[in-house]
Formats: C-alpha cells, structure tokens, sequence
C-alpha cells in the first residue's frame, strides 16, 4: 500500500465512488475494529443519505478517484454529441453492459449509456427498464459535471440534455 494515497484525498473534496457516484469526503480518521486499527475515508453521499468509511488500505482496490480532469470531460461530453450505437442482442444482455458501465464509475462510459439510451420526442417510447438505466446514467453524469463546473445537478442535468438534444438536428 502506498502510504501516499492518504493525501491524495483531502477532506471536503468531492470524490467519485464507482456503484455510489459523487460523493464529500468529511473526514480521515483512524478506527479501532475488531483490534484493528485502520485509517478510513469517511465519504458522505447527501443525496442517499449516506455515509461510507472506507479503509485507506481498500482505496486503489474499490476505485476511489478524484473528479475528472478538463480533458476526460471534454471527451465525455464529446460523446453525448455522437451517432447512438445499439448492438443487436437482448435487451437483458445490453442492460447488463449498460449497468456495468454506470457502477464503473467512468465518465466516459456513462456517456455512452446516454448517447445509446436517449430518446428524442418524436421516436419511439422507451420500456421502464431503459428510462430507469437512462435516468441512472444521467443522474450519475450530472453530479460529477456539476462540480467539475461548480454548478447545480440541475444545471449540468440540462447542460447534457441540451448536449444531447443538438445531435438530432
């Protein structure tokens, strides 16, 4: 274990859990379990209410990393303004690949679940399951967006829906 990886976090930083999203570490502290004592990010996630201590052991292995850099940014939201791609096998196999890329935690992959999954007004209804991933990934987006650009969910929510929209014209 690299004992630099404690400072790479610093309290009241905005971090990224892969399966939970943006997230604030509050603090690092040390904790006794089981007669143990373990350094843990403690990483709070307001929106679910939620608090996670992740031991500064486990970082690198559960994927703990800092918001995105401008240039993966740029790159995700490059994305969005590109030609859907859906392959031709079943819905449950695509889903799957889907909530695969949203529990990565990377941007980049959560772009693509967007480009793939939205619907323009004049097409088609999407089934519940794909709103519900479609939604997920959105979500999960425009949390990081937003504090890469020190801006509302909101805003980053119609930041990459307008992103998103421009392509179908």
């Amino acid at each position: 274990m690299k004992k630099n990886s404690i400072t790479a976090f610093n309290s009241g930083e905005y971090v990224v859990y892969p399966t939970h999203g943006v997230g604030k570490v509050t603090n690092i502290a040390k904790q006794t379990i089981a007669g143990s004592e373990l350094e843990l990010l403690v990483v709070n996630f307001d929106k679910d209410k939620m608090t996670l201590r992740v031991p500064v052991a486990k970082l690198d292995k559960v994927g703990i990393r800092k918001i995105s850099d401008e240039t993966t940014m740029k790159e995700a939201l490059s994305i969005l303004k590109g030609k859907p791609r859906v392959k031709k096998v079943m819905w449950s196999r695509r889903a799957q690949e889907y909530e695969n890329k949203i529990n990565s935690g990377n941007p980049i992959a959560v772009a693509e679940v967007i480009r793939d999954l939205h619907r323009s007004e004049n097409l088609a209804e999407q089934s519940y399951s794909e709103r519900q991933i479609y939604e997920h990934a959105l979500e999960r987006l425009a949390s990081e967006v937003a504090v890469f650009d020190n801006s509302s969910v909101e805003d980053a929510n119609k930041k990459l829906l307008d992103i998103v929209s421009s392509r179908n014209l």
